[in-house]
């Protein structure tokens, strides 16, 4: 069986113009664009660019990631090591930013990565590249999904445990409350009409709460301190003997604040003129994501007055701690707190949005087991049910690691970026070996500074995924090591097995020629 499906109508010749680029939703029906595509439309088109940028920011949550991840990235470095990581991420994230923008406003599909790596990749492995790449993009949504339910669900342990001191918090509280927010999430996605609005009021909910918590630790706080602590003290709690492995290593808590930069890229069957709201929801994220993030960090930490006690804090939750020391009151901190956790909450909505969305996409191309029922789409919910209900128990499943090691909320963290970052770069190498010349110039097309932004992502990608797989801490032993290049192994096990199994034979790509 061909399993290379090619455009046999010339359709979408038309649709490519080298001059003038995609033909726009308005002069062509984009349930006709998709069908040039090689599939039906099934879902609802009915999310605004605002609820786009909505779930894209809402995901993505910069100021919320940062302060939830905190735990990770203060030993290497400090205040130093988050304030310029953001820097050197706001930058890095800008070229991955414009790569998925082109690559989206080109090729506006809900595979995202997997789609654009079928129509660039060399012809003899683009099936086995796409493959690759749609199981690295799922998994890292997935990972993405865990990570964010043990932040929120750490946090809300942490509230429990500040208004009863006595509390010793176990791993399986924090383990309970993940997997309930992990339910409660899931229950918001089950119906397509509200989607939109839950992502819009998950923008408005997650600037609130920056704004609020922003305006009152700085009103509240009766210590600021110096410049030099916040941007020139460097503290290397890692073990490292070398600080610059130390800050590179910490960079992992910032890379949390601009991971899932693709999520934008599966709605494109669900918003009209996707091939203009894609680069407008991807850039916006990283634009309003570096704003509030690197704003956030400067105060809360022109106003802590123990750096070390955010992270041996009895309520594990650094950012709960920060609150504690510079608003006098326990109500009003636990009010913070409830901020932060009804951002993360969003964030969790539109994580489970985004990897349903990846696993409906690529189970509609016989990409994994049982691909029949995942890529069906509830003709009354209008949302791909099934898809999202695998999506769910995966990250259940996965959810049970953090039983078994104090520091896979920190491996959980890497290989959502990691995994992530690898699905970016497959189809970024694809681009350029083909040439982009060769690319169809859709509205957001950069040219030279295009290609500038293509060679910094494939550069940032590769140097950290080498770095970030370091161990956090030296020594290195069984409760503090890095389990990304095991998560790694059993990843490739899993999916190599599955191709020689079933997907070499039946996994299916549409190439548009």
């Amino acid at each position: 069986m061909d399993m290379e499906q090619k455009d046999p109508s010339g359709l979408f010749a038309a649709k490519v113009d080298r001059d003038n680029g995609l033909e726009t939703s308005s002069s062509k029906d984009e349930g006709q664009i998709l069908q040039m595509m090689g599939y039906e439309q099934q879902t609802l088109r009915n999310y605004s660019v605002l609820a786009l940028l909505g779930m894209g920011f809402a995901l993505t949550n910069s100021w919320w990631a940062i302060s939830s991840s905190m735990v990770v990235g203060l030993p290497s470095g400090g205040t130093v090591g988050i304030v310029y990581g953001l820097i050197i991420l706001f930058l890095a994230s800008i070229s991955v930013g414009i790569t998925l923008s082109e690559l989206g406003s080109a090729y506006p599909n809900a595979g995202g990565q997997y789609y654009w790596t079928t129509q660039l990749g060399p012809p003899r492995i683009r099936r086995l590249l796409a493959y690759l790449t749609g199981h690295l993009s799922w998994f890292g949504a997935i990972f993405t999904s865990v990570s964010v339910a043990l932040a929120v669900g750490a946090g809300i342990v942490g509230m429990v445990q500040f208004n009863n001191p006595d509390l010793v918090i176990d791993r399986w509280m924090v383990f309970l409350t993940a997997e309930l927010i992990n339910i409660v999430a899931a229950a918001f996605n089950i119906y397509s009409k509200i989607l939109p609005t839950v992502a819009t009021v998950s923008l408005y909910v997650t600037l609130t709460g920056f704004v609020v918590s922003f305006v009152t630790v700085l009103a509240s706080s009766s210590h600021y301190n110096q410049p030099k602590f916040v941007f020139a003290q460097f503290i290397n709690q890692t073990g490292w003997s070398n600080d610059a492995i130390a800050f590179i290593v910490g960079l992992i808590n910032p890379s949390w604040a601009f991971p899932c930069l693709d999520a934008a890229t599966h709605l494109a069957e669900e918003v009209h003129h996707p091939e203009r709201a894609i680069p407008l929801a991807i850039m916006g994220t990283v634009c309003i994501g570096f704003v509030t993030s690197f704003s956030y960090v400067i105060a809360m930490f022109f106003c802590t007055t123990d750096l070390d006690a955010l992270s041996t804090t009895s309520t594990g939750v650094p950012i709960l701690e920060l609150f504690s020391q510079a608003v006098s009151s326990r109500a009003g901190v636990i009010v913070l707190e409830v901020l932060v956790t009804m951002s993360g909450i969003g964030t969790l909505i539109s994580s489970q949005t985004w990897q349903c969305r990846i696993a409906w996409a690529f189970s509609r191309d016989n990409a994994i087991p049982c691909h029949r029922l995942w890529s069906n789409v509830n003709e009354t919910l209008l949302v791909p049910i099934n898809a999202h209900i695998l999506s769910v128990l995966i990250t259940a499943i996965l959810l049970c690691l953090y039983m078994a090691s104090l520091t896979a909320f920190n491996s959980m963290v890497s290989a959502c970026v990691i995994f992530l970052y690898l699905s970016y770069l497959i189809p970024t190498l694809c681009l350029l070996i083909k040439g982009r010349s060769k690319l169809p110039r859709g509205p957001f097309y950069l040219g030279t500074a295009g290609l500038v932004a293509n060679c910094v992502t494939i550069l940032w990608i590769v140097f950290t995924t080498a770095f970030f797989s370091f161990p956090y801490v030296m020594p290195a032993e069984t409760d503090n090591m890095n389990y990304l290049s095991v998560v790694l192994v059993a990843f490739i096990v899993f999916v190599m097995g599955y191709w020689l199994l079933s997907a070499r034979k039946n996994f299916k790509i549409h190439v548009m020629e």
